[in-house]
């Protein structure tokens, strides 16, 4: 079974950044490409970013607006997802997810087109 942890959420102030981490465990996965989603409460889960595997190849959401830097580290079977200038309005549980099939090379903003899941890290941002 594979798993994805999440981590590094916390509370910070508005302007403050913050690093999360998604780490994969268990079986062994490997060529898979990775997003990041959140979720607010009462709201839809949102596309963040994601990652392609080999290539590196990176998609993000428009409100992003290169506030956010999402990167992984295939050897640490880890991905990151670096936030600055964080506003309250990013407050959420944000979930990283997985993508195993076509190698790892397709990104996708679509959350149907992830495979597995992690349980999700809280972010709050203070005004």
């Amino acid at each position: 079974q594979v798993q994805l942890v999440e981590s590094g959420g916390g509370l910070v102030q508005a302007g403050g950044s913050l690093r999360l981490s998604c780490a994969a465990s268990g079986r062994t996965l490997s060529n898979y490409a990775a997003g990041w989603f959140r979720q607010a409460p009462g709201k839809e889960r949102d596309f963040v970013a994601a990652i392609a595997w080999s290539s590196g190849g990176t998609y993000y959401a428009d409100f992003v607006q290169g506030r956010f830097t999402i990167s992984r580290d295939n050897a640490k079977s880890t991905v990151y997802l670096q936030m600055n200038s964080l506003k309250p309005d990013d407050t959420a549980v944000y979930y990283c997810a997985a993508i195993v099939r076509d190698g790892g090379t397709v990104v996708s903003g679509t959350s149907s087109d992830y495979d597995y899941w992690g349980q999700g890290t809280q972010v709050t941002v203070s005004s």
